[in-house]
């Protein structure tokens, strides 16, 4: 899969461990989350979806400092919540809100099956442990007969890839940088 990443992404992934700011982070990167994805949506359907991602992308964030704590890299445990995102659009038919097209789903599950088989996340369960009752949004099973991705990128199933800020594509990741100012992440600023 292709990700961006920048210090925010490391700001945000010091304050999601941090009491009472990564309350804050997390709260902001979940409404960031369901506006993103909310706007590509098919027209119509981003209201009636979005009780339904909030309360998706929120719990991904258990599987995201889950998978750090594990010892994967913070574009990798990203990588992982973005994965999960995408196997739950897929189920729901939401294929125009897919990063990645729908026949590399088993590529990108296999890259990460030690994490997720530990964790119970499937491609029919992308929460698996982490799940729950989630608030019910009309899904689109029709479009999985003719799926359209109008957002995907195929072709980055086999690592993370990582573009940074001057548009540089790096396998793997960028390192984290030594200083990172927590202030950065989103949710939270100096006060």
């Amino acid at each position: 899969m292709k990700l961006r990443q920048n210090v925010r992404h490391f700001a945000a992934k010091q304050a999601l461990t941090m009491p009472v700011v990564g309350d804050m982070v997390r709260e902001k990167l979940v409404d960031l989350h369901v506006d993103v994805f909310g706007e590509k949506a098919a027209e119509g359907h981003r209201e009636e979806r979005e009780a339904h991602l909030e309360a998706f992308f929120d719990r991904t964030f258990d599987t995201y400092v889950d998978a750090l704590d594990a010892g994967y890299s913070e574009a990798e445990a990203r990588e992982i919540t973005h994965i999960q995102g995408n196997f739950e659009f897929y189920n729901h038919g939401w294929t125009e809100m897919m990063e990645f097209p729908a026949d590399e789903l088993q590529a990108h599950y296999d890259r990460y099956s030690d994490f997720f088989e530990r964790h119970g996340i499937t491609i029919a369960d992308p929460l698996g442990e982490y799940g729950g009752d989630l608030p019910e949004a009309p899904s689109t099973p029709e479009r999985l007969d003719d799926p359209e991705h109008p957002h995907a990128e195929g072709g980055f199933a086999d690592d993370v890839y990582v573009e940074d800020g001057e548009g540089n594509l790096v396998v793997g990741g960028a390192d984290e940088p030594a200083d990172v100012d927590v202030t950065a992440a989103p949710g939270v600023d100096e006060k």
